[in-house]
């Protein structure tokens, strides 16, 4: 029996397990709007914004593994998840993304709310099309969930006109579809393994560099073992930290712009590096030519796009992170690596990751009370600051998640994936942590919070500043900060050099604008008032809390490479 395009949307996404789909209704979606309100199974969650609603479907699929779902409306709807889309291809992010179009008959013709957001698109998702014939619109649906969830994961937008929704054709949804010149990467090749095992066996000062592809993978278990087996110590990218638990005697920190000391110094003086799931960036090498430069490169990666793009490597190895850490497994064996680790701690010794402690509260104090009363939570981080000391200072064991927007640094990330987690999650403790900018970029999504009863813990580290261009203002622009200070007023004078009491208020009140929302809020400005400040957060179960900690303006994220120049150039106070 025939049926129309929208009953076999509906049945596309049932059959794929979907259980939630995060959706903004417009003109050109609301027969799939109006075919979901006639079902129970997936839950439809009406965000405030478009861009919050795509970061709630990326924090959803970060904390499950499950590939998240967006449903917008043509035009404005579809150019607000764009976004989304780049920060989700940045971080390997399955999602699906649905945008409503046109009918095709008006495709091409300016008509109201018409953009080619296929054609805007293609450079930021992993597959994009528009449906052209309802015949197709099955097996497109099929083709959308395998490419963004299988090899690298990724964003895929499919879009829907709106004659299509209606149109009647098959009933039949595909099991399975075959994709040409689609094959992800499923084995490894076991020469180029041995060859990199043999490189590693022999080297005097190995190191492992651990990427985001760990945590994709969900190799996190294999990795431990096979740096036990081998006794080779670890280092992280922001995105890879939890890769081993950040306690194990191994684990040394993470490698970058804002990486420890020690983890920088041992990239700067092994001889071999053993990089898995990383794509080398320029927040973790620095200057190219000053990366790792007594070092024999070994990088395994699922994507061959991303090997020796940035650094030539000695060793290529394409494989999924897991597969191929299990055959290394196998024949791992004990190295003779004391020196080495004392080398290393003697590192650490000479300039430990530590804040002064008699200077009130500083951030490093904020994440040892997230770890203390948050020690099995999903952590999820906005763009700054912030996020810079959450990857230095909060502990990540097996039970941990962290979630944080690496290769796009998407302000206004951090509170919608929060929620998005909260949903995927109700069970679990969600500690959101933002700063008050950050805050502000999708603050409407408190709403959506509130009427979801996403009861996320929101700790705002106040400074009263775009912090971390405030940063490089401070070293390395004279002082002069443009466009940074959120108290800023038209009264202000031009010239301003920082805080002094003739400053105006901050706005928003941060509390009162929780409370307004139906959600709640405290102001904390003492360490000793932290705990009391989580435990009456824990106590709301049907809301957020906004915990705002006022910190100083003058704290900075230290260490700090500047940007271009080599890892070892650190700045250390």
């Amino acid at each position: 029996m025939d049926i129309t395009g929208r009953k076999l949307f509906v049945k596309a996404l049932e059959e794929e397990g979907v259980d939630t789909i995060f959706g903004y209704p417009g003109g050109t979606v609301t027969d799939l709007f109006d075919e979901l309100y006639k079902q129970d199974s997936i839950r439809v969650v009406l965000p405030r914004h478009e861009q919050g609603l795509i970061h709630e479907a990326e924090g959803y699929a970060k904390s499950t593994g499950k590939v998240g779902v967006c449903l917008v409306t043509s035009g404005p709807g579809a150019t607000n998840i764009m976004t989304g889309l780049a920060d989700a291809h940045y971080d390997n992010i399955p999602l699906v993304c649905f945008t409503g179009q046109v009918p095709l008959n008006l495709i091409g013709n300016d008509a109201f709310q018409e953009v080619d957001i296929v054609g805007m698109t293609r450079s930021i998702t992993k597959y994009g099309v528009t449906v052209r014939r309802r015949e197709d619109l099955g097996r497109i649906i099929k083709m959308a969930f395998q490419i963004a969830s299988t090899g690298k994961p990724g964003p895929v937008l499919i879009d829907i006109p709106k004659d299509i929704q209606t149109e009647l054709g098959s009933s039949v949804y595909p099991a399975h579809v075959d994709i040409r010149g689609y094959k992800p990467n499923a084995s490894v090749h076991i020469g180029q393994l041995k060859k990199a095992f043999k490189l590693l066996k022999g080297a005097k000062k190995p190191l492992i560099l651990a990427g985001g592809g760990i945590n994709i993978a969900k190799a996190n278990d294999v990795l431990q073992t096979f740096a036990e087996r081998m006794n080779v110590p670890v280092v992280t990218t922001i995105m890879g930290k939890g890769a081993i638990p950040t306690t194990h005697e191994l684990y040394i920190g993470n490698c970058g712009m804002h990486g420890k000391y020690a983890a920088n110094k041992a990239v700067s003086e092994c001889d071999v590096l053993f990089s898995i799931g990383t794509r080398f960036n320029d927040r973790i090498t620095g200057d190219l030519n000053e990366f790792a430069p007594k070092a024999q490169i070994i990088h395994i990666d699922i994507d061959t796009a991303s090997i020796s793009r940035n650094v030539v490597v000695d060793v290529p190895v394409v494989s999924d992170a897991r597969l191929a850490l299990e055959k290394l497994t196998e024949w791992a064996e004990s190295k003779k690596t004391k020196h080495w680790m004392e080398e290393i701690a003697a590192w650490e010794a000479e300039n430990p990751l530590e804040m002064r402690r008699d200077k009130g509260m500083t951030p490093q104090m904020i994440m040892e009370h997230i770890n203390a009363n948050y020690p099995d939570g999903i952590y999820v981080t906005d763009v700054g600051q912030h996020q810079m000391w959450a990857t230095q200072y909060l502990e990540m064991g097996p039970k941990n998640k962290m979630i944080t927007s690496g290769g796009l640094g998407t302000m206004g990330f951090g509170f919608p994936a929060s929620i998005g987690a909260k949903i995927a999650n109700p069970d679990t403790d969600v500690v959101c942590i933002s700063g008050d900018g950050g805050m502000q970029m999708n603050i409407q999504e408190m709403a959506t919070a509130v009427t979801q009863g996403a009861a996320v813990t929101v700790c705002i580290l106040n400074n009263y500043y775009l912090g971390m261009v405030r940063q490089m203002q401070q070293l390395f622009y004279g002082k002069r900060y443009s466009a940074t200070c959120l108290r800023r007023r038209i009264t202000c004078p031009s010239d301003c050099k920082g805080p002094n009491p003739a400053c105006p208020p901050y706005t928003p009140d941060f509390v009162k604008l929780a409370e307004s929302y139906g959600a709640y809020g405290i102001r904390v400005e003492r360490e000793e008032d932290i705990d009391a400040a989580f435990a009456e957060a824990k106590k709301h179960k049907d809301a957020p809390t906004i915990i705002e900690f006022m910190i100083s303006t003058d704290e900075i994220v230290l260490p700090m490479v500047k940007g271009g120049n080599p890892m070892s150039e650190m700045i250390l106070k």
